[in-house]
C-alpha cells in the first residue's frame, strides 16, 4: 500500500506546481533594455538594441508591457514620439484564431 501511495505522489507531483514557468533573467533583462531604449526617443539606440537582442517586432510588440502599459503607450507617455511612430504598425493586430489554441499569447510584462 505504501508503495502505491508513493508512486501516486511521484506521478502527481508535477501537477501540484504552476504550469507557467517564470521568465528567465536573461529574457527579463532583454525586455527591460528594449523598454529603456524605447523610452529614450533615440532611434539609433532603439534600432541598435533591437538588432543586438534580435527582437522579432511582430511577436514582441503586441504583447510587451512596460511598467503596466503596452509598449506603444509606454513610449508615448515617456515623450518618445519617434519610437512610438516606428512601432505603431506592429501594435494593432487583428487575427482570427481558435480560442482553444490560446497558449502562445502570453503577456511579456516587465517593470524597472
Amino acid at each position: 500500500m505504501k508503495k502505491l501511495l508513493s508512486i501516486a505522489v511521484i506521478a502527481l507531483a508535477p501537477f501540484a506546481f504552476s504550469t507557467q514557468a517564470a521568465m528567465s533573467l536573461h529574457m527579463e533583462n532583454t525586455l527591460i533594455a528594449v523598454c529603456k531604449a524605447g523610452a529614450s526617443n533615440n532611434l539609433i539606440e532603439f534600432n541598435g538594441t533591437m538588432r543586438e537582442y534580435r527582437i522579432n517586432k511582430q511577436r514582441v510588440f503586441p504583447r510587451l508591457v512596460c511598467n503596466g502599459e503596452n509598449f506603444h503607450q509606454f513610449a508615448l507617455s515617456n515623450g518618445a514620439q519617434r519610437t512610438a511612430k516606428k512601432i505603431a504598425p506592429y501594435t494593432a493586430t487583428v487575427t482570427i484564431k481558435d480560442l482553444a489554441m490560446n497558449t502562445s499569447d502570453e503577456i511579456l510584462a516587465v517593470n524597472y
